[in-house]
C-alpha cells in the first residue's frame, strides 16, 4: 500500500507544471502556437483555370490529413477566371491550415487573379524581382472599359448631348460594366480588411491596373515582407501571429521541413484538356472524325476517335467561358465545306465555309483572359489548309471537265481498233478494242489487220470505219 501511495505522489508532482502552465495560457489568453509538423508547398504556376482550382483543394486537403501545419502556395500566374480564383480563395478561407502565398520564383508575377489570391493569405510575401497588380476584371467580350460613375461617352461631350440621350446599348454596357467593378473593388477590400493589408492600394489595383514591385508592396503593406526563397519565407513568417477561421495561432516554421504537393493525374489531364488550344483542336478533329465517319461507312476508326475527341472537347468547352455563337459559326463552316466537297458549287460554298470557320474560331474564346484564347497561329494555319483543300478541290473539278473522257461510248468512239478477220461492205466482223472482242459493222471492204476506227454502237455492235 506504501508503495502505491508513493507512485500516486511522483505522478501528481510531475503533471503539476504541466496543469499549471496550461492553466497560465487559459488565464491570459495567449494564441496556441504551431509547433511540430511538416510544411506543404502548393503551386500555382500559368493561368487560373478549373485544373488549378480542383489542385488546391484536393492537395491542400491532403496536407491536412498529413498533418501539415501550414501551407505554403507559391504563385506565378498572369491571372485566370473569376470562377475559377473564387473557388480557391473561398477554399483558402476555409483552410484550417494557415497559407503563405508566396510569389516566387523571381521574374514571377501575381497579375490580376493572383492579386485577389495573394491578398488571402495570412501571410503573403514576394520573392526578389517580382511583381503583383493589374486586377482590372475583364468581361467575356474582352472589353476592359471600366468608367467612372457618371462617365459620358465622348461622342456625348463633343456634341453636347445630356446623359439621356445615350445609345441604350452603351447605357446597359456601362451599367454592367459598374456592376461587374464595384463587385471586384468590394471583393479585394474585403480580403484587404480580413488580413489588415493595405486596402487603399487594392482598390487602385482593380480600378486603375496597378502595380508594384516587391520591395514597392512591402513598402505599401500590400505584402508582409520580401523572402529570397522557402527557407527564408519560412524563417521571416516565424512568430507572427495570424488569424485562421476563428482563431489566432502563432506561427513556428522555422527549420521546418518542406513537401512538395505536385498535381495529380486526373488535375493534370484537365489542364490539358481545358487548355484552350487543345479544346479547340479536340473540337476540330471530333467533328471531321464524324464527317469523314459518314462519308465512308464502315472504316469505324475516323468514328470511334472523332467521337472520343468531341466529347472530351465538348467536356472542356462547358469549364471554359466559350462564346456559343462563335461556336455555332465553327459548325456551319464545317457543314459548308463538307457540303462543298459532296456538291460542288466553284467555291461559293466552301468559301463562306472557310470565312465562317475563321470568324467562329476568332470569337470562340475572346474573353481577353491572359491564357484563355485559342492560339491565333492555329486557327491561322488551319484555315489556310482549309483555303488549300478548297482549292484543290476545285482544281480536280475544273481539270475533270476540261479531261477527255476514258470510259464509256465518248470515250470508245476514239479508239482505233484492229480487225481480226476480212470483212465485206455492208458487213459485219471481229475487231479487238481495250483487249475485248467486239462484233462490228462496216460500210467498206476490208482485210484482215487493218486499222478501223469506232463511230458509234447500237447494242453489242460497234458501227467502224477505215482510219
Amino acid at each position: 500500500m506504501a508503495r502505491w501511495l508513493w507512485l500516486a505522489c511522483v505522478v501528481a508532482l510531475c503533471t503539476m507544471p504541466v496543469r499549471a502552465a496550461s492553466d497560465v495560457i487559459a488565464a491570459t489568453g495567449a494564441a496556441p502556437a504551431i509547433t511540430a509538423g511538416m510544411v506543404a508547398q502548393l503551386a500555382l504556376e500559368g493561368p487560373i483555370g478549373p485544373a488549378a482550382a480542383e489542385y488546391f483543394d484536393d492537395d491542400s486537403r491532403r496536407a491536412v490529413d498529413d498533418g501539415a501545419v501550414a501551407i505554403v502556395l507559391r504563385l506565378d500566374t498572369p491571372g485566370g477566371l473569376e470562377d475559377s480564383m473564387r473557388q480557391i480563395i473561398a477554399n483558402m478561407l476555409a483552410c484550417k491550415l494557415p497559407i503563405l502565398v508566396y510569389v516566387a520564383p523571381g521574374g514571377a508575377r501575381a497579375a490580376s487573379a493572383g492579386t485577389y489570391i495573394l491578398y488571402a493569405g495570412q501571410v503573403a510575401a514576394m520573392a526578389p524581382a517580382t511583381h503583383l497588380g493589374a486586377a482590372t476584371p475583364v468581361s467575356l467580350s474582352g472589353n476592359t472599359s471600366m468608367p467612372d460613375a457618371g462617365e459620358l461617352p465622348a461622342s456625348a461631350k463633343s456634341s453636347g448631348q445630356p446623359a439621356a440621350s445615350h445609345n441604350a446599348a452603351d447605357t446597359s454596357r456601362d451599367a454592367e460594366s459598374h456592376k461587374v467593378l464595384n463587385d471586384s473593388i468590394a471583393y479585394i477590400r474585403s480580403l484587404a480588411q480580413l488580413r489588415g493589408r493595405n486596402a487603399a492600394w487594392a482598390e487602385q489595383a482593380v480600378r486603375g491596373a496597378a502595380t508594384l514591385t516587391a520591395s514597392e508592396a512591402a513598402k505599401e503593406h500590400v505584402i508582409d515582407f520580401v523572402a529570397t526563397d522557402t527557407p527564408d519565407l519560412l524563417a521571416k513568417a516565424d512568430g507572427l501571429q495570424v488569424q485562421v477561421g476563428d482563431h489566432s495561432v502563432t506561427l513556428q516554421l522555422k527549420g521546418h521541413s518542406v513537401r512538395e504537393y505536385a498535381p495529380n493525374a486526373r488535375t493534370r489531364f484537365l489542364a490539358i484538356i481545358t487548355n484552350p488550344t487543345i479544346a479547340y483542336v479536340l473540337l476540330l478533329a471530333g467533328m471531321f472524325g464524324l464527317v469523314l465517319e459518314a462519308m465512308h461507312p464502315g472504316v469505324i476508326l475516323p468514328g470511334v476517335v472523332g467521337g472520343i475527341c468531341l466529347l472530351i472537347g465538348l467536356y472542356a468547352l462547358q469549364l471554359l467561358p466559350v462564346n456559343y455563337a462563335g461556336l455555332a459559326l465553327m459548325a456551319l463552316g464545317v457543314c459548308l465545306l463538307v457540303a462543298e466537297v459532296v456538291n460542288p458549287t466553284v467555291g461559293v460554298l466552301g468559301i463562306g465555309g472557310v470565312i465562317s470557320f475563321v470568324m467562329g474560331s476568332v470569337m470562340l474564346m475572346n474573353t481577353g483572359v491572359e491564357g484563355y484564347g485559342v492560339n491565333l497561329g492555329v486557327i491561322a494555319g488551319i484555315a489556310v489548309c482549309a483555303a488549300l483543300s478548297l482549292a484543290l478541290i476545285l482544281w480536280l473539278v475544273m481539270r475533270s471537265r476540261r479531261s477527255q473522257a476514258v470510259t464509256g461510248d465518248i470515250a470508245m468512239r476514239t479508239d482505233i481498233a484492229e480487225l481480226l478477220e476480212p470483212v465485206n461492205a455492208g458487213g459485219e466482223a471481229w475487231v479487238m478494242v481495250r483487249g475485248e472482242r467486239w462484233r462490228v459493222h462496216c460500210d467498206a471492204s476490208l482485210p484482215a489487220g487493218a486499222q478501223v476506227r469506232i463511230v458509234r454502237r447500237q447494242g453489242l455492235l460497234l458501227w467502224v470505219v477505215p482510219v
